[in-house]
């Protein structure tokens, strides 16, 4: 544990993505301000930094809590997360700078790595990072904040899926690997159709991982988006 703001701002990202911290489980500013050696106000100033990103919530007169998942939001994230993704896939194309695709690159071989030796906090922080890239790669600041909250919910909700029980699970995981090394591909040659193909391709896997342990009876992420076909004209028309 790193002391000091960014310690503490570095730990709580890490501790709700990967449900150390579970949804909107209390945060208390005392204990936290003595475990990380700060006083109120710079864990206060952390704690709106991270309202601001979506990571928690902040109530008058009664604190700050990570933020919940509730059964309208899981709804909302279903709904609209293959829009996002799809849309930041056509930018991303379009936008991209060579020093972003290293990165990507770099944070695709820490991936792979932890989904061979098993580390599954790091393949959740190295997943994350990997389409958090992506975003950066977008250049679209409005995209962005919105891709940022989904990541959070992403993790959150699929942390099952990098901890795989049996064979099932154990390919999925590889066929994500796979799918990072298409993305990569197709953004190098600048192949928008490839890239958007692959959003759904990979979007299904992590749904279908996230439905299999938590998403209610009903909850279908093609409740509105009908087809992959109509996602991507959605996708086309913010472009």
């Amino acid at each position: 544990m790193k002391n000091g703001k960014s310690g503490l701002y570095d730990d709580l990202k890490r501790q709700i993505l990967t449900m150390e911290l579970d949804p909107d489980q209390d945060l208390d500013e005392v204990s936290l301000g003595e475990r990380y050696g700060l006083s109120r106000t710079p864990v206060r100033e952390i704690f709106r930094r991270l309202e601001g990103e979506g990571y928690i919530d902040i109530r008058a007169n009664r604190g700050a809590r990570v933020s919940p998942m509730n059964h309208q939001m899981l709804r909302h994230f279903f709904l609209v997360a293959p829009m996002i993704y799809a849309a930041i896939g056509r930018l991303a194309v379009q936008n991209f700078k060579p020093k972003q695709l290293s990165d990507l690159k770099d944070t695709q071989e820490r991936f792979r790595t932890a989904s061979v030796t098993g580390e599954a906090l790091s393949m959740v922080l190295e997943n994350n990072r990997f389409h958090e890239i992506i975003g950066e790669m977008s250049g679209n600041a409005y995209l962005q904040s919105s891709l940022g909250r989904l990541l959070i919910d992403h993790a959150r909700i699929g942390h099952t899926f990098f901890h795989p029980r049996n064979d099932d699970m154990r390919k999925r995981l590889r066929l994500s690997v796979d799918h990072h090394d298409g993305f990569i591909a197709a953004i190098s040659s600048h192949d928008e159709d490839t890239v958007v193909r692959l959003v759904f391709e990979h979007w299904e896997l992590s749904r279908e991982s996230m439905e299999m342990f938590i998403a209610p009876q009903g909850m279908k992420a093609d409740a509105l988006v009908e087809t992959p076909a109509t996602v991507v004209a959605s996708a086309r028309g913010l472009n």
